[in-house]
């Protein structure tokens, strides 16, 4: 890992964006948002550049496929399911990562560190599955691709406990929380509280997973 001074600014940079964000939710300043929103992803992929000597592809990959997913979301009446497929793309890629650092033997801990990820994704559907309509397929397959990808995180973290495993566990189940709120919103009862929520969330969760990113190079 190479933290030099340009880490230290795009980290810098990166905060002040997502602060403005925020700002922009709390106050609902959509001036604002859809300047600071796109730039969310666009720095905290200088964050990492900057700190690793050989970039992983994938996880750039990750993180273009969420800005895209951000951009999409700043107008969620005509581009949600354009938004939806790139947070699934970003997830898949996760997920593909987050198994790459698994041991390979199958165990029991397997089935185990799914199990609550799975029950929250079914208490989820059951609450909002009146209100899906014509969402109920693409809503389903993404539930249960971040269930997956929050279950190889806990599964990653009990085989190997480390640093930058609990914070790419911890990442998965932030950005889950994020992600069960934003259908809370969507399809059961919108808050602007849950509006809030969900962006700090969101921030939190990439930080977290592009700090394990780093670590492991």
């Amino acid at each position: 890992m190479k933290k030099t001074r340009w880490y230290w600014i795009a980290t810098v940079f990166f905060m002040l964006v997502a602060i403005a964000d925020v700002y922009a939710v709390i106050t609902a300043n959509k001036s604002v948002e859809m300047l600071c929103k796109p730039l969310l992803m666009t720095t905290l992929v200088t964050v990492y550049l900057t700190a690793v000597n050989k970039p992983n592809f994938w996880f750039v990959s990750g993180l273009f496929f969420s800005f895209w997913g951000d951009v999409f979301l700043l107008d969620k009446e005509q581009f949600f399911v354009f938004g939806l497929g790139s947070f699934l793309l970003a997830h898949f890629i996760y997920i593909k990562i987050t198994v790459s650092f698994l041991e390979k033997e199958l165990t029991s801990k397997m089935i185990s560190s799914s199990i609550p990820f799975v029950l929250l994704f079914a208490g989820l559907l059951l609450l909002i599955y009146d209100n899906l309509g014509e969402m109920l397929v693409p809503v389903i397959v993404y539930g249960l691709t971040i269930a997956t990808f929050g279950s190889c995180a806990f599964l990653l973290y009990r085989q190997q406990p480390s640093k930058e495993h609990t914070w790419l566990f911890l990442g998965a189940v932030i950005f889950i929380a994020s992600d069960s709120l934003i259908a809370l919103n969507n399809f059961y009862s919108p808050k602007h509280l849950f509006d809030i929520a969900i962006i700090v969330l969101y921030i939190i969760a990439q930080y977290y997973i592009t700090r394990a990113m780093i670590a492991k190079r």
